[in-house]
């Protein structure tokens, strides 16, 4: 196949405003082209993935869809990089040079206009449920072209309504597992990655750091530092040390050598790729029995589910850690997760809708 990847419209690909699909783009891209696939990635301006042509479109970014509330119109700004980039796939798809258009990018556009591109569209939906438009534009895309879309979990299909989640295809994730180094002896340190954001649940990283009496580690770019301070101010006892957002290499570096992962997020993960991360370091997982994490934890083996909002059971997860086998996360990350596993899945279905 000859794939176009339209890109995330909230930010450069490596300037991690894009999050996990930031990865998930690298990854897959990847591995398409390791399987014999052709690859041209569509993506902001400044935007970088090592050893794929790229075609960079200027224009303003877009508000990442978790931001606004349900009910509140997505706003399309002036000079808009997705309507750019999504007129140079036209173009592209245009040329009789590619056979499907793979979207990243969670913003209507794609979903409403795909119609309009003269070879297949397919979506890969990086969150949940979370704007009535966005939901509206989801809807229309599988109903128009049923299995079209694809997700990374059954709990993220589900927050779409049933009308779309049984034309979903669940792709689950995966990612470079030989790129993550293994370590056998952990530090005390607990690790937070994500988005510093309330929605990610910073106010209870500061809260577990507080009963436990760790030290928490954050990576993630500072989207919000007023929720950061608030939660600072809540829990001035807490030691929470927001290290930033670095790429791949350099964090698992430091997050190899921690205790355990926490996932203590407010909104349903769609997966959360940094659990996979996590595991591919031996590093154990604590999350929220919420989203995407559930369908990667394997409770009491890999690290341990707990009640959604339940700081206190975080807690006494941490005082557990010592049950869990460090080379038993490694394991199921490689068995699971590999970027050869997730290629495969994604290609079988990109191979499907190309035939329909």
């Amino acid at each position: 196949m000859r794939i176009i990847l339209l890109s995330t419209s909230v930010g450069a690909l490596g300037s991690g405003a894009g999050g996990g699909v930031e990865l998930t783009v690298q990854t897959l891209a990847n591995g398409l082209v390791s399987r014999g696939h052709s690859v041209v990635i569509v993506a902001p301006r400044g935007s970088f993935v090592a050893g794929h042509r790229m075609i960079e479109v200027a224009g303003a970014t877009h508000t990442p869809s978790q931001t606004v509330n349900r009910t509140q119109a997505l706003v399309v700004p002036n000079n808009s990089v997705l309507v750019n980039m999504w007129q140079r796939v036209l173009q592209l798809a245009g040329s009789g040079d590619h056979d499907i258009v793979l979207n990243f990018s969670y913003d209507a556009l794609p979903f409403t206009a795909a119609a309009e591109c003269p070879i297949a569209v397919a979506h890969l939906v990086s969150m949940g449920s979370l704007n009535n438009e966005m939901d509206a534009a989801v809807r229309l895309a599988a109903a128009s072209s049923p299995h079209c879309v694809a997700m990374h979990s059954e709990a993220q299909a589900a927050t779409f309504g049933t009308a779309v989640a049984r034309h979903t295809t669940v792709v689950a994730s995966g990612i470079d597992v030989d790129a993550y180094h293994f370590v056998e002896a952990a530090g005390d340190d607990l690790a937070f990655v994500g988005r510093i954001s309330a929605e990610k649940g910073i106010a209870d990283v500061f809260a577990v750091a507080a009963r436990s009496g760790r030290r928490v580690l954050a990576f993630g770019v500072m989207q919000d530092r007023a929720v950061w301070q608030q939660a600072q101010e809540q829990y001035p006892s807490a030691r929470v040390e927001h290290v930033g957002f670095l790429a791949t290499d350099e964090l698992q570096q430091h997050l190899g050598v921690c205790a355990a992962l926490i996932m203590v997020h407010r909104w349903v993960e769609a997966f959360g790729i940094v659990a996979i991360e996590a595991l591919a370091c031996g590093v154990p997982v604590i999350t929220y029995d919420r989203g995407g994490p559930v369908e990667i934890v394997r409770d009491g083996l890999t690290g341990f589910v707990v009640p959604a909002d339940n700081v206190d059971a975080v807690v006494a997860a941490v005082h557990r850690l010592g049950t869990i086998s460090r080379g038993e996360c490694r394991k199921d990350a490689n068995q699971r997760f590999s970027a050869q596993a997730f290629t495969g899945r994604v290609e079988a279905w990109l191979e499907s809708v190309v035939r329909r």
